[in-house]
C-alpha cells in the first residue's frame, strides 16, 4: 500500500481572532506532509492538503490549545471517472467511516475515501491497543448483535484465499497490519486497489488481537484469516460526509455542541447508546 498521495481534510477549529488563525498556520506550515493551507476564523474552517493522517493533523492543531474537529475528507486533484461528462470532485467517489469499540479502553475511527476507480484511502486511528501488530480486515456482515463474532467472514466476493494487501490473491477485505506503538495507539494511512467505498458501505470494519501472517504461515488458518487471533474491536461502515458536505454545530443525536461532542469519548462508558453512531462525529 502506498501512503503518499496528498488528501485535504477540513477541520472546524475554535479561532475568534486572527492571532489564532496565526497560530494554526504556524502549527502547520512547512511541515513535512502538509502541501497547502486554508485558514478561515469567520467560519472556523481550516483545511489542510495533507500526506499525513487526520491524527497527526488534528495534533498539529490541537498543539496551539485550540480544538479541532475533523468534518470532511476528500481527494486533491480531479480525475476522468466512466459515465461522467467532466471530472468530478473526488470527494464525490465516496467516503465512509467506521467508529471501533471492543473489549476494555479500545476504540477508533477509521475513514474510507475513494480516491479513484482504481485507489482507496483508509485513514484511521485506534487507541487501546497492546504494543505491537494487529490485523485489519473488512467483514461481510454489518450486524454487531454478538458485538465483533457476528460479523461473518472476512469480505472475499470473489471467492479467494486470504493473502496480503500488495498480493492479487487475497480477500478484498485484507488489509493487512496496523502497528500500535507502546501508548496503544495505531494511527495509519493506507491505500488500495481493491478495496471500493460503495462495496463496503453497510459490512464491518474488524481489528484483530494479533499479527496477521498475510496468507504466508505454517498454521491451518493462514490462508483462511492470517491466524491473526480474536476479534477485538469492530464497527460498522457508514456513509460519511467529504468536503462542504457537513455544516453540523449541533449533533442532532443529543443536541450538544461540536465543542461538546469532541469532549465525550467515541463509544464505552461515558456515551450513551443513541449516540453510538457514526453519525455523530461526521
Amino acid at each position: 500500500m502506498d501512503s503518499g498521495r496528498p488528501t485535504k481534510l477540513e477541520f472546524s477549529v475554535q479561532m475568534s481572532c486572527e492571532s489564532c488563525a496565526r497560530s494554526v498556520r504556524e502549527a502547520l506550515e512547512g511541515k513535512p506532509g502538509v502541501k497547502s493551507l486554508s485558514v478561515d476564523v469567520g467560519t472556523e474552517q481550516v483545511l489542510v492538503e495533507s500526506s499525513l493522517t487526520s491524527a497527526e493533523v488534528q495534533k498539529l492543531i490541537e498543539s496551539t490549545g485550540r480544538r479541532a474537529v475533523l468534518k470532511g475528507i476528500g481527494g486533491s486533484e480531479r480525475v476522468k471517472v466512466k459515465g461522467h461528462p467532466s471530472p468530478p470532485s473526488l470527494s464525490d467517489l465516496g467516503a465512509a467511516v467506521a467508529m471501533l469499540s471492543g473489549s476494555g479502553s479500545i476504540q477508533g475511527v477509521v475513514r474510507f475515501l475513494q480516491l479513484s476507480e482504481e485507489r482507496c484511502l483508509i485513514d484511521g486511528t485506534v487507541d487501546g491497543l497492546k504494543p505491537g501488530a494487529h490485523g485489519l480486515h473488512v467483514h461481510t456482515l454489518g450486524d454487531l448483535t454478538q458485538d465483533c463474532l457476528s460479523c461473518g467472514e472476512h469480505y472475499n466476493p470473489f471467492g479467494k484465499s486470504h493473502g496480503g494487501p500488495a498480493d492479487t490473491e487475497r480477500h478484498v477485505g485484507d488489509l493487512g497490519n496496523v502497528v500500535a506503538a507502546e501508548d496503544g495507539r495505531a494511527s495509519f494511512r493506507l491505500e488500495d486497489s481493491q478495496l471500493k467505498v460503495w462495496d463496503v458501505i453497510g459490512r464491518s470494519l474488524v481489528i484483530d488481537a494479533g499479527e496477521d501472517d498475510l496468507g504466508r504461515g505454517s498454521h491451518p488458518l493462514s490462508k483462511h484469516t492470517g491466524n491473526s487471533g480474536e476479534r477485538l474491536a469492530c464497527g460498522i461502515i457508514a456513509r460519511s460526509a467529504g468536503l462542504f458536505q457537513n455544516p453540523k454545530q449541533v449533533c442532532a443525536c443529543d443536541g450538544v455542541t461540536l465543542w461538546e461532542e469532541r469532549d465525550r469519548p467515541i463509544a464505552g462508558p461515558g456515551r450513551s447508546k443513541a449516540t453510538e453512531t457514526p453519525s455523530a462525529h461526521l
